[in-house]
């Protein structure tokens, strides 16, 4: 039972992330998992339910692509963009109307899952800052409160022009040059040279390269 109740929410939260939440009914999920929807709905209560369990288990795939990277012990640039790399994958195929739909048809569970990721964000961006002080990675008068605070608040405004799908730039290169930006502000000396040695030769989604 378990087993299979953690398929249908795997199967559908692949359904809404590619395809949106409104466009994707109970009938879609149900023949997409070869099933009817009265065995569906022994699993889930209704659409309402299915929808909040498959963003659950998007924020805890999140989650746990992180924690995978953190048990890497990598210093904390090269963590920083493992956690970058791990984000731009997890965005590049989600269709801009999953968080519009949600946003409009599901606004508490919105609410939900923004304190969540602002939370997890936040957190992780403050000990990768720790992490790069300690190490001499970063400099160490950075204020790492207010610069976590700073970087989830872009994050927002990324992730906004994305639902709306407004401006010139898709969501990979905004953050792409957000990133940069966010990393070249906080390393020191020897942050920024290790930056720049590891980059020389990397290059990203769009084939744009971070100098």
């Amino acid at each position: 039972m378990e087993e299979k109740l953690e398929k249908i929410i795997a199967d559908a939260t692949a359904l809404f992330m590619k395809y949106g939440v409104k466009s994707v009914n109970m009938d879609d999920v149900a023949r997409h998992l070869g099933m009817s929807k009265k065995t569906l709905y022994k699993y889930v209560s209704d659409k309402e339910d299915l929808v909040r369990r498959a963003m659950n288990h998007h924020c805890e795939v999140e989650d746990k692509a992180i924690q995978v990277i953190h048990q890497q012990n990598l210093n904390a640039i090269d963590e920083a963009f493992e956690v970058m790399r791990m984000v731009i994958n997890m965005i590049k195929d989600l269709n801009p109307s999953v968080a519009y739909d949600i946003t409009k048809y599901h606004p508490e569970l919105m609410r939900e899952m923004e304190c969540n990721r602002h939370g997890m964000v936040f957190q992780t961006m403050k000990s990768n800052m720790e992490k790069g002080i300690k190490e001499g990675f970063y400099r160490d008068d950075l204020d790492t409160d207010i610069i976590a605070n700073l970087y989830v608040s872009s994050i927002n405004a990324i992730f906004t022009q994305f639902i709306t799908q407004e401006g010139a730039h898709p969501f990979h290169v905004i953050y792409l040059e957000m990133f940069r930006y966010h990393i070249r502000g906080i390393a020191s000396e020897k942050g920024i040279q290790y930056l720049i040695e590891k980059v020389k030769n990397e290059k990203y989604a769009n084939t744009n390269q971070i100098k």
